[in-house]
């Protein structure tokens, strides 16, 4: 898939439905900030871009059963005028996720 057609802004990823109980333990969790989108493949994963504007972004990939909460977050604005929205998860301790640096071969990082 091309990295561009990836982290395209039209594929944000409505998260509303799958809000839960604000009333759960931070402590048995950890929070993580970014841009959701729709996973091309997987219905019960969510993608987190983390710096959706950034040239060196990276992103995350949890399995939606592992989420607590999410927050919604302001949105976020580029210098062209583009809004992104940005939300924090907060995913269940020992769960497993990824984390992915997207790149183009033979470019500096």
């Amino acid at each position: 898939m091309e990295i561009q057609k990836f982290l395209e802004l039209k594929d944000a990823f409505e998260l509303e439905k799958y809000v839960k109980n604000m009333d759960f333990d931070k402590k048995n969790c950890c929070s993580f900030y970014g841009s959701p989108k729709k996973h091309p493949y997987g219905k019960e994963r969510v993608i987190l871009v983390a710096d959706p504007f950034g040239e060196h972004t990276f992103y995350y990939d949890f399995k939606l059963k592992d989420i607590l909460s999410i927050e919604e977050q302001p949105h976020i604005t580029n210098p062209a005028g583009g809004s992104i929205s940005m939300v924090r998860l907060w995913v269940k301790n020992g769960s497993i996720g990824l984390q992915c640096t997207p790149f183009a071969v033979g470019q500096k990082i």
